[in-house]
């Protein structure tokens, strides 16, 4: 199925519910202070270079949508300080973890946006990042609501956009039936080249990825990941 409608922003209802268990006292207090430092201001324009949204010069731009958790966001962040990240992750809970394991970590190189990541993506100036993760998205498994998977006609206009030539798009799922809706979509647009040249490539997990409590999930229950990478072209 390749939806070729524009929707609105009012349908674009990419993600579930907002909070989980709610915060302790400790916690609470401690995301109040530290998203202020790390959010990405969408009310001002976008810096002229990208760059200057981190305090130390960034040679490279990723933006993360859906980050969960935040192991692969911190792990990268810390593996890779030369490069400058923007993780987009709605639920409460999962920012009060990622952001108090930034401010432990000392990983200054990350930005965060705690709502819907498209309107990161139309904040965006042309052709300023050079890789988009999309990592384990809900992959909404009635046929009724497809339209909310995040991998859409719409959607990857918006990736091309902000891509370089040449950067990356990378997807990784364990739901079959979104690797096949997401490797169709790409073909369909024609601005993406799938990279993977035998099956080793795609089941091959992407170079020093750190395992997901998503991932182990998935195992747990039997099923195997797919790793796709995509090209701007």
């Amino acid at each position: 199925m390749i939806d070729t409608e524009r929707r609105s922003r009012a349908t674009e209802a990419f993600f579930g519910r907002r909070k989980g268990k709610a915060l302790r006292g400790q916690q609470a207090e401690k995301l109040e202070a530290l998203l202020p430092q790390f959010i990405v201001d969408l009310s001002a324009p976008a810096p002229q270079p990208l760059n200057d949204l981190f305090p130390a010069p960034s040679e490279r731009l990723r933006l993360e949508i859906g980050f969960g958790g935040g192991e692969h966001l911190i792990h990268r962040a810390l593996e890779q300080p030369k490069t400058g990240f923007i993780g987009v992750e709605p639920f409460v809970n999962s920012m009060q973890k990622l952001l108090a394991r930034v401010e432990e970590a000392g990983a200054h190189n990350i930005r965060v946006y705690n709502d819907d990541a498209t309107q990161v993506l139309d904040w965006l100036p042309d052709g300023c990042l050079d890789q988009i993760d999309l990592l384990y998205p809900d992959p909404w498994p009635k046929k009724k609501h497809w339209k909310r998977r995040f991998v859409s006609q719409v959607n990857l206009a918006r990736f091309h956009r902000v891509l370089k030539p040449g950067a990356l798009f990378c997807f990784a799922s364990d739901i079959d039936t979104y690797v096949n809706w997401t490797l169709q979509h790409c073909q369909a647009h024609g601005g993406f080249e799938w990279t993977a040249q035998n099956a080793a490539d795609w089941l091959t997990p992407y170079e020093g990825w750190p395992s997901t409590r998503y991932e182990a999930k998935a195992r747990r229950e039997g099923r195997s990941s797919a790793y796709l990478t995509f090209k701007r072209v």
